[in-house]
């Protein structure tokens, strides 16, 4: 028995040109073999770039529904305005532009497959039509009166943590439990060592096909180097950066100095960290509107920490010394919150300092100054100007700039039309 199971996940995976041997992608692809013959809602998690779009073609395929039709919808992708017309169609004159009666995806579908890419990025007014597919497989166009049955099976996939999702009041509990059906967790390429390697063999062999060259090799070093990477971006990471090696480097045998001017070994290096440590989390984007809000604040607590410890050293002089001068010697910092300072002492600089010497605040003379601190930043400025450094950095590229942001497009396509950028 546990011969045929092996047997049947090696078939999917020659048949989708899966690449791997970990237990936990063998257990993924054997979960999706054994629910493919019945109807029932899988739900497919997994970070970014992990390979999460082969498995509804799995389910598909290995189904009686195989000769019906696959859709598959990046919700991410879809503006806000427009995706229930999208998903569940529209009558002539709906809304302006409606110029003609569109039947959507669900009814295209009818007795085949629905796959719903980044489904946590749904409005929660889709949602609600959703559940109603789910529960009783019914919906109605947009600008209609009339109830249409439709018969899909919806697979569904995220990279988004649905169950936080639910708590901050994103995502409807009923709908979650309604997709997670059947879950299905794809390991990110960190916790599958032994497919790097690999998966690396076979992307440079595609690309010296593709681009009539010898493909390109590792040394033992540059082995290592590959293996010990977190790989962050997992497959799609792995496969764009050896796509890179095989175009520009000219020597075919790979070192690991060469390898690692593409990947460096320490993740922080290559990925700046944009978002500090919020909610136990380490950001390296920005997973929602809340934490552009969060980056800012931030920002204003290590000015303000700043200035306090330079008032403390002058604090500090001032009981060494003795000497005052009026509080117009302090130096204003233009931008950064206002601060309440007393009249402080100086004291003349001496040809040398000792920067070994550690620093010893005030412990009862300094007020504290976050009680003086006036918040004069506006927060929705600073997040017109986060996504318009974003905008810049990739030359107005929507798509670019929010995957920079860790938002979707359609997040970044609302925030552009509330401010008049489009």
């Amino acid at each position: 028995m546990k011969d045929m199971v092996t047997a049947d996940i090696q078939q999917v995976k020659l048949k989708f040109g899966i690449i791997g041997n970990s237990e936990g992608l063998n257990r993924a692809i054997d979960i999706a073999i054994q629910v493919a013959p019945t109807d029932l809602s899988v739900l497919i998690t997994g970070e970014s770039g992990v390979g999460k779009e082969h498995f509804p073609k799995i389910i598909h395929q290995n189904s009686s529904r195989k000769h019906g039709q696959y859709i598959a919808v990046n919700c991410g992708a879809i503006p806000e305005g427009t995706i229930d017309s999208e998903l569940f169609g529209h009558e002539k004159g709906a809304f302006t532009g409606a110029i003609g009666e569109r039947k959507g995806y669900f009814g295209e579908a009818d007795g085949g497959t629905i796959f719903l890419d980044e489904v946590g990025e749904l409005p929660l007014s889709t949602q609600a039509r959703l559940l109603r597919v789910l529960e009783t497989g019914e919906f109605i166009k947009v600008g209609s009166s009339k109830v249409e049955k439709t018969n899909v099976r919806i697979v569904a996939a995220t990279n988004v943590n649905l169950s936080q999702a639910i708590i901050d009041g994103r995502f409807r509990e009923d709908l979650y439990y309604r997709l997670n059906t059947v879950p299905i967790k794809i390991p990110p390429l960190r916790e599958r060592k032994d497919d790097i390697y690999l998966l690396f063999r076979k992307f440079a062999s595609d690309f010296a096909a593709n681009y009539h060259m010898p493909p390109i090799q590792l040394t033992d070093d540059a082995r290592r180097v590959l293996m010990t990477y977190p790989w962050p971006g997992n497959i799609r990471e792995l496969k764009n950066i050896t796509e890179q090696i095989s175009i520009i480097e000219k020597k075919r045998e790979i070192d690991a100095a060469t390898l690692q001017t593409y990947i460096p070994l320490h993740e922080e290096s290559r990925f700046p960290t944009l978002v500090p440590h919020v909610g136990g989390r380490q950001g390296g984007g920005f997973e929602s509107e809340r934490e552009i809000l969060y980056k800012v604040l931030f920002d204003m607590r290590s000015d303000v920490t700043e200035l306090k410890r330079l008032v403390g050293e002058i604090m500090s002089e001032r009981k060494a010394g003795g000497q005052t001068a009026p509080s117009s010697a302090v130096p204003y910092y233009p931008g950064h919150a206002d601060v309440q300072l007393m009249t402080v002492p100086v004291k003349p600089v001496p040809a040398t300092i000792d920067i070994s010497a550690p620093v010893k605040p005030p412990v009862s003379d300094v007020q504290d100054t976050d009680e003086h601190v006036k918040e004069s930043l506006s927060l929705d400025d600073a997040e017109r100007e986060l996504i318009k450094k974003a905008l810049e950095k990739n030359h107005g590229k929507r798509k670019s700039a929010a995957k920079d942001l860790n938002i979707s497009e359609r997040t970044l396509y609302r925030k552009l039309k509330e401010y008049g950028w489009e």
